[in-house]
């Protein structure tokens, strides 16, 4: 028996600390949610954690500039059923114009009627969002993923030949209404044709917004795996230590009072 090296004790004690750091750490990872609270819980899954945060940020970038490019298409074609609208009442009204029996004031009120459309349609055409022009023709380069690729959304021209033709016809005359009939049908059609380039924009950014929620979803899934605490599992871890160090400071106090025995050899 020996007093200065009480080999129980220093062995409870040792026991005792595992038990508290494993107990400090099933308390930080349940309140905390996370299995990762320091770099040392888990530095491979820490690293890939991080780039699986970075992608999915990335993601979100790419899901706004989607988003609101496809808000840019819907005020697009928003402008363009107007513009629809207007064209058709200028091409009855080249039509009404033709009407022999109309005298020259007739024609004249329909002018007034037609240029007034036609201001409208060529207002239109001078139209932005957010700054940036909706019908100057340029294609837009919109951002689909968080690696940067991207997908050409094909502009529309208001400002176009076949637009300003129609707009600038005089319906004064019955030759000019002729003349005006036939421009605002082709005016019409190219129309059709802008407006079904937009449906397409619109289209395809609708499959790049879903592609991005399911890759958004999955990622979010995956760093779950690496990052996320079981409750249940780590509930259970907690117990168990809580046990070992309540058992374990109990122990230690016992192995401190075993030198005490050797004062009943000494008494």
């Amino acid at each position: 028996m020996v007093i200065n090296t009480n080999i129980a004790a220093s062995d409870a004690a040792t026991l005792l600390q595992q038990n508290t750091a494993m107990l400090s750490n099933s308390l930080a990872q349940l309140s905390s949610g996370s299995k990762i609270t320091s770099p040392a819980d888990d530095p491979a899954g820490l690293a890939e954690s991080m780039k699986l945060n970075a992608q999915m940020s990335n993601i979100d970038g790419a899901t706004n500039n989607v988003t609101d490019a496809i808000s840019f298409s819907q005020t697009q074609d928003g402008y363009a059923q107007q513009v629809s609208s207007a064209l058709t009442r200028m091409s009855e009204l080249s039509v009404l114009a033709q009407d022999v029996t109309k005298t020259t004031s007739d024609r004249a009120l329909y002018q007034q009627e037609y240029s007034a459309l036609g201001s409208y349609v060529t207002d239109v055409a001078t139209k932005s969002f957010n700054g940036v022009s909706l019908f100057d023709g340029t294609t837009l380069e919109v951002t689909t993923d968080g690696a940067g690729d991207t997908f050409g959304m094909a502009g529309i021209n208001l400002g176009g030949a076949s637009y300003t033709t129609a707009t600038a016809d005089d319906i004064t005359s019955i030759s000019g209404a002729q003349k005006a009939l036939t421009d605002v049908t082709a005016a019409i059609a190219q129309l059709a044709s802008d407006r079904a380039t937009i449906g397409t924009n619109e289209e395809s950014l609708g499959y790049y917004n879903n592609q991005l929620s399911a890759l958004q979803n999955n990622l979010s899934a995956a760093n779950s795996q690496i990052s996320d605490v079981d409750v249940a599992q780590e509930s259970t871890q907690y117990a168990k230590y809580n046990v070992l160090v309540q058992s374990g400071t109990a122990m230690l106090a016992q192995a401190n009072t075993l030198p005490q025995s050797v004062l009943k050899l000494l008494s």
